[in-house]
């Protein structure tokens, strides 16, 4: 038996029945224009990895000079507010307070041990809860004193042994900010919402109401209801990928050094499998409410959590590293930090694309596979 051919005069008239059945629903235009940019100004502006100055508290209780020659390396450096204390009791209380980041004690012995060629040590307090604030102050602090060192060895005319000099240069970023690689990120976790969860409360809203009965009834193909549920909603995510690239480009200063048409490839590869997954789930659980919170678990929280787009996936434990691997927005956030920051590198974007059409295929094939029995009878 010859599988029936599609009317593309049928298929027309779904598509726009849906698309007005978008319009008419103000949640969908919420979720998919509304939400999204209020999400890209959030992650944009309120998630933000950088360093910024950080409040130290300084207790000399060396008498020499050597001790305020290092305390003056963090007055003048841009990425410090210092306060110079009297004692360790006014230390302990502010760090407890809040009010200082971290605190370092220059002992009574520093500026003796300095001169007579020991290692002098400095104490470093710093709040356990801020792990970056307290690595950086250390860092900081290690680089100060081997500074001291040095000018010290110079002032006494003694020749210092060679010094090896780290001249850093940073590829794509120069800067380091943060937010031109958690913008990329964020908007995969926004593509993964209006293409899961959006499709996921379509198939299950027509079971609700009771329309799906008169689709079965009618001479509507698998094939055809599957396009017709899909195109508006691949359409939709379009759109909002558009907005949000504007939005980060024009707006939050974010660089995109790849093409136009390239990205467009690259979403609409994820939107392929999002949609899949989405309207997998609206086809299984045939409840809206269900539905949506299946997308939430499936889609949006691994995504979140799970793509590399926060956390980096090299430090997560193996058993989860190897999870990661089976999900999409893993190749689609690494595909888009790419495409924004470096450009258009074929090596690394066509592997993404690989897995990204893999994804697709599964689940729009998953998706056809179970349909299949109920609308070609």
């Amino acid at each position: 038996m010859t599988p029936p051919r599609i009317s593309w005069r049928r298929l027309r008239a779904l598509i726009v029945k849906e698309s007005r059945q978008i319009m008419r629903d103000p949640s969908s235009i919420l979720l998919a224009v509304v939400l999204p940019l209020m999400m890209i100004f959030l992650y944009g502006y309120g998630l933000n990895l950088d360093t910024t100055v950080t409040r130290i508290g300084v207790l000399i209780e060396d008498n020499g000079a050597d001790g305020y020659r290092l305390y003056e390396r963090f007055t003048g450096s841009p990425s410090f507010k210092p306060t110079l204390l009297k004692d360790r009791d006014t230390m302990m209380n502010r760090l407890e307070t809040g009010d200082l980041q971290a605190g370092i004690v220059i002992p009574n012995d520093y500026s003796a041990r300095l001169r007579s060629g020991r290692p002098p040590q400095v104490q470093l307090l710093a709040d356990g809860a801020e792990p970056n604030s307290a690595t950086f102050v250390a860092a900081y602090v290690q680089g100060a004193y081997a500074l001291e060192y040095q000018s010290m060895l110079d002032e006494a005319g003694t020749k210092p042994p060679p010094m090896i000099e780290a001249v850093p240069s940073y590829w794509y970023n120069p800067e380091c900010i943060s937010r031109y690689n958690l913008i990329p990120g964020s908007i995969s976790v926004i593509m993964s919402m209006v293409g899961a969860i959006l499709t996921s409360l379509i198939v299950a809203r027509e079971w609700e109401r009771g329309t799906m009965e008169a689709l079965l009834a009618s001479s509507v193909t698998r094939t055809e209801f599957l396009l017709s549920k899909t195109i508006p909603y691949f359409g939709l995510g379009l759109v909002s990928m558009t907005v949000c690239t504007l939005v980060a480009t024009s707006i939050m200063g974010v660089p995109m050094r790849g093409s136009w048409w390239l990205l467009y490839l690259l979403t609409a590869l994820f939107l392929g499998s999002a949609l899949g997954m989405g309207l997998f789930l609206s086809t299984t659980l045939r409840n809206q409410f269900n539905a949506a919170q299946a997308a939430l678990l499936t889609a949006l929280l691994p995504n979140m959590l799970l793509s590399g787009f926060i956390f980096e996936i090299t430090s997560m434990p193996w058993a989860i590293r190897t999870a990661t691997y089976l999900l999409p927005a893993r190749y689609f956030v690494n595909a888009l930090q790419t495409h924004f920051q470096a450009g258009n590198i074929a090596y690394i974007l066509c592997i993404n694309i690989i897995f990204l059409l893999l994804a697709t295929v599964f689940w729009i094939g998953l998706t056809a596979r179970y349909t299949k029995k109920r609308l070609d009878d």
